[in-house]
């Protein structure tokens, strides 16, 4: 079987570049242990991986870490310096690892191809990204989107929404994960793969089928209101269910484009079914997403590159009116000494031609000066400009 990179490989015979897998799930849905139990797969099947924890919080995780945020950071201390809780201490840490975001993508793409010191190392293929289970912290912070935006600028990406099967059972439950999904997707701009987890304890074909089939959700909605399933009173669960419902009929365009695997991560049942469904999202993010990414880049290098052009014009209207500003006292002559001193010579004309050139040649040696600067920024990765921004900032 193919590995997932494949699908990656550049133009033109190009190196391939490895496939960034982020994990994402509440609390409980089986994450770390769908984690570990994909890295077993690779593993076993001599794919070359690279697994990165980003949750600081964990006490012990069930699979090797080759890059580790609480190597760089403590969460403990964290918390008792800035008196913090638990959420607070999880994204204050993400902040302050996020400052380094240039190295973390520096070891990535240099694991990224062949190791010329070390010929028998294979270049990674899979980049697996462990997040922490306060999906909030990471999903809805700045730190987190700069982290997914900066592994997309250097690598296909794709987000695995990990859902506990056993407790979207119901129909509120559902809707509240595929919402979830939804606003995660709409946030990150990055193509998904919602896996439903633990399908060894509750099947997941009812999930399956109401995604595809609203009469189907419909019947399963309409039972839950019978058995008072929403605990409401006085015609509270009527509008929950009139609520499921819309919802149900306005995420049914969006249940089209998303991609659904069904995964036992205690056994390892399904984990070939997501790898063929991260191809497909990998293809996607080729065709849809990179481009959007490249666009937006090129906004804001547009944007800077004219907020750049503009600090250079008002430098040399400021330069102008210093020279001006040099010859003020001229002013302060008196009206007869103005009237009795000689015309100016038709030569003046040139002396203003040859003080436009001067002033002409200065902006173009400024501008020069700034257009290196800007080869150097694009051939940087886009992490480090916006790492560089961050400093300028503060």
């Amino acid at each position: 079987m193919a590995s997932a990179a494949e699908t990656s490989a550049g133009p033109q015979g190009q190196a391939e570049k490895p496939v960034v897998i982020v994990t994402v799930g509440m609390a409980g849905s089986g994450k770390t242990t769908f984690m570990q139990r994909l890295n077993a797969h690779l593993f076993q099947n001599q794919e070359p991986r690279y697994v990165v924890n980003l949750d600081p919080a964990v006490a012990k995780l069930p699979f090797q870490c080759n890059l580790d945020i609480r190597d760089s950071v403590n969460y403990k201390k964290v918390m008792e310096e800035h008196r913090l809780g638990p959420n607070g201490a999880i994204m204050t840490s993400l902040n302050l690892f996020t400052t380094k975001v240039d190295q973390v993508l520096n070891i990535l793409e240099k694991r990224a191809v062949p190791d010329p010191e070390n010929p028998s190392r294979k270049p990674v293929k899979t980049i697996l990204v462990d997040t922490p289970g306060q999906i909030e912290v990471f999903v809805w912070s700045a730190s987190g989107t700069i982290l997914l935006d900066s592994l997309a600028s250097s690598f296909p990406t794709v987000i695995a929404y990990i859902v506990d099967t056993t407790r979207a059972c119901s129909t509120s439950t559902f809707m509240s994960n595929m919402l979830y999904a939804c606003s995660i997707l709409y946030k990150t701009k990055l193509p998904m793969v919602v896996v439903f987890n633990k399908t060894d304890i509750q099947d997941a074909g009812f999930a399956k089928e109401w995604m595809t089939d609203y009469e189907a959700f419909r019947e399963a909605l309409d039972g839950d209101e019978n058995k008072n399933a929403f605990g409401g009173q006085d015609g509270g669960s009527g509008y929950m269910a009139s609520l499921l419902n819309s919802m149900s009929l306005m995420l049914e365009e969006f249940y089209s484009h998303l991609k659904m695997v069904s995964v036992s991560s205690v056994k390892g049942t399904g984990i070939d079914d997501f790898l063929e469904a991260v191809r497909e999202k990998v293809d996607e993010f080729n065709a849809v997403y990179q481009p959007e990414l490249d666009r937006r880049r090129a906004e804001r290098e547009e944007i800077k590159k004219k907020q750049r052009e503009k600090e250079l014009e008002k430098m040399m209207r400021d330069m102008s009116m210093g020279g001006l500003t040099a010859g003020a006292p001229e002013e302060n002559k008196s009206d007869e000494e103005e009237q009795d001193e000689p015309a100016p010579a038709d030569d003046d004309s040139d002396d203003d031609e040859d003080d436009e050139n001067d002033r002409e040649g200065l902006q173009a040696r400024y501008a020069a000066s700034l257009l290196g600067k800007d080869s150097v920024t694009e051939e940087a990765s886009f992490a480090k400009y916006l790492h560089s921004q961050r400093n300028a900032s503060q």
